[in-house]
């Protein structure tokens, strides 16, 4: 389900089985439609950046500007309600260097957990 007029977009890895619980969860707690959630697994999915890139970190857009890793899942927090005090909290550069290195151990994870999630 695609949101066109919506203020956040997220990119997403539809192949993803860990992916797709938290893109699920997402869309269960965005009540407002505010994010359009793009699944750029897909080869026919128009992407704005290199499909390698999008899959490689997750990518958001907020007021125009696309970012990644911990600033893109902070976008997506303050667009969901009950998330906006996380994602406010995450404006401070500090908070936001601490959810980005939190982030980069996680990429690190993440071959492990998909095939824990694949199960």
């Amino acid at each position: 389900m695609s949101t066109a007029n919506a203020p956040v977009t997220v990119w997403y890895d539809g192949a993803c089985p860990l992916c797709q619980r938290e893109i699920a969860l997402m869309r269960r707690l965005d009540r407002r439609a505010n994010i359009d959630f793009v699944d750029v697994a897909s080869e026919s999915t128009p992407c704005p950046l290199d499909r390698d890139q999008l899959l490689a970190r997750f990518h958001a857009s907020e007021d125009g500007r696309v970012v990644d890793g911990a600033e893109a899942f902070a976008a997506m927090w303050r667009a969901i309600p009950v998330l906006l005090p996380l994602g406010l909290l995450a404006r401070f550069p500090p908070i936001l260097w601490l959810l980005e290195r939190m982030y980069r151990v996680f990429l690190r994870l993440r071959p492990a957990l998909q095939r824990v999630f694949a199960r």
